[in-house]
């Protein structure tokens, strides 16, 4: 029965809101798309789409807007303007009654909330649609006072989320079959992602892993400062974590009278942004000003903060090589490359023609050119490339939609700093250094080491398996394992023929310069 109101509701919403208007409009039947202008009914729907999808997605709820967050994420998939309208959605709720999350607090750790904590402020500093915050001091073991920040789960999340998801999967079924622009959408797979983005969330333990993941990558950098988590009361309701201090990135008039080199900051930001990315693979991926904060403290003065961890981003080796090749590309006006490595990456079909691919993406990329670099948004490149792309079929990896996202985010912080900044100029190091890791002799010489345990193990056994195979030509087993000793065989002398020629050269250029010393 409740489900069944709750439908009713989404309904009343989508009439008010005109979004049936969308969805008639979409719709494969001719005569339907004709009929749509006539059931407006008297309602006013001036506003533009973008708005009114924003409006209603507001007032349907925090899961829904939860949604639309997400959604807006996928500029390869939605129009410029509904995008934009979506990312405009804020995670504004209600905090939920603090005596809920007390016993939320000892139902996770089966202590009373005073035994555990020496302090616990009751009214929440932070509340948004699947947890809230709550400040409070504990003490250690060795009577040492830690003030630290409480985050803890909604009340009921998870039953909540499964009847929106439900609703949301039906309508993207509807949606699926009766609307050719809503097909393209592809309105399963997105209700899909969110689903898993959503669970994901549910799970506060995750989030603290993500913490942890990062604290441990940034140390020595010197740029970041992120919470150290408290693991004895760590839970999938509950996490504690170090409070952490900090002003607001956006408070820049505060900043500098705190004495924060603004400028200074800004390239850090983005220093930050491409060493998680580049070196790591790993990166903050909801880098919005609400979860960045700058240490005003003489120590750490000028440090970002990190906040809010339920959201990362994961990158292969193959997608750090995709990217730095596609940015090297992008600014040397080789669209041909652009297009090669789309195809070598089977994100378009196999059949795509080189010529009219490389052609879109001259088109997107050339207009850029006519500015100074400082003008270019490396972001916006990449959702123009990824909204050229569907003309294509490309299929867009979540990974590099996250990235692309979290590419927006620093940009626009960066600008808001310091509008001069070039962030290419900024860049550029980076990419550069990671393209000389993959091709040059310490890549080589890393790959022969890793490899080594696993060769010195199989290459002895090479002759027992020629042996043997020798003897039963006719075993698959023993073809298999000679096939693969081989194979890793040829391997090993590619790296070892790789690195010799290195060697050479090096040794060639020594003497070279020698001999050129000597002449003088």
């Amino acid at each position: 029965m409740s489900r069944f109101f709750r439908g009713f509701v989404i309904f009343l919403v989508v009439w008010r809101y005109g979004l049936d208007q969308l969805i008639l409009s979409g719709l494969k039947q001719p005569w339907i798309r004709a009929l749509a202008p006539r059931l407006r009914l008297g309602r006013d729907l001036s506003a533009p789409r973008g708005q009114r999808l924003r409006q209603a997605l507001e007032t349907l709820g925090p899961i829904f807007v939860k949604f639309g967050q997400v959604l807006s994420t996928r500029r390869d998939l939605l129009p410029h303007d509904i995008a934009n309208e979506l990312a405009a959605l804020q995670d504004r709720v209600p905090p939920f009654d603090s005596g809920v999350a007390v016993a939320t607090i000892e139902r996770a750790f089966g202590k009373p909330v005073d035994v555990i904590f020496s302090r616990f402020d009751r009214e929440p500093v932070a509340s948004a649609s699947i947890a809230q915050v709550h400040f409070a001091a504990m003490l250690d073991a060795s009577g040492q006072t830690h003030e630290v920040a409480v985050k803890v789960i909604r009340p009921h999340m998870k039953e909540v989320i499964e009847k929106d998801l439900a609703l949301m999967r039906t309508m993207a079924q509807w949606l699926d079959r009766l609307s050719v622009d809503g097909r393209r959408l592809k309105p399963r797979q997105v209700v899909a992602e969110f689903d898993k983005y959503l669970h994901d969330e549910l799970d506060l333990v995750r989030e603290a892993a993500n913490a942890a993941q990062l604290r441990r990558n940034m140390q020595g950098l010197n740029l970041v400062l992120i919470p150290e988590m408290f693991w004895d009361y760590c839970h999938q309701d509950v996490i504690v974590m170090e409070r952490m201090f900090g002003v607001p990135i956006s408070q820049v008039d505060q900043l500098i009278q705190a004495g924060v080199d603004i400028k200074q900051l800004a390239r850090d930001g983005v220093t930050l942004f491409f060493t998680q990315v580049f070196r790591d693979g790993f990166f903050h991926a909801d880098m919005h000003p609400g979860n960045i904060q700058v240490s005003v403290d003489p120590k750490t003065l000028g440090r970002y903060v990190s906040l809010d961890f339920g959201i990362v981003g994961t990158l292969t080796e193959y997608d750090k090589e995709y990217l730095a090749q596609n940015f090297t590309a992008f600014f040397r006006r080789d669209y041909k490359r652009v297009a090669e490595l789309h195809l070598e990456s089977g994100w378009v079909p196999a059949q795509t023609r080189i010529d009219e691919l490389e052609s879109a993406i001259r088109t997107v990329c050339e207009p850029y050119f006519d500015r100074p670099l400082k003008e270019i948004s490396l972001g916006l490149v990449l959702m123009r490339l990824f909204q050229t792309s569907r003309r294509f079929d490309v299929q867009i990896q979540p990974q590099l939609v996250l990235l692309q996202k979290t590419l927006l985010n620093i940009e626009g912080l960066g600008r808001e700093l310091d509008p001069d900044l070039d962030l290419w100029s900024t860049a550029k190091p980076f990419l550069e250094k990671w393209m000389l890791e993959q091709i040059g002799p310490q890549k080589l010489w890393k790959q022969l080491l890793s490899q080594a345990p696993r060769y010195a193990k199989i290459l002895p056994e090479l002759p027992r398996l020629v042996h043997d195979y020798l003897q039963h030509p006719h075993s698959s087993v023993s073809s298999a394992e000679l096939l693969q000793v081989l194979q890793e065989s040829r391997q090993t002398q590619r790296l070892l023929v790789r690195l010799l020629w290195i060697a050479l050269g090096f040794v060639l250029g020594m003497v070279l310069m020698q001999w050129f010393n000597v002449s003088s």
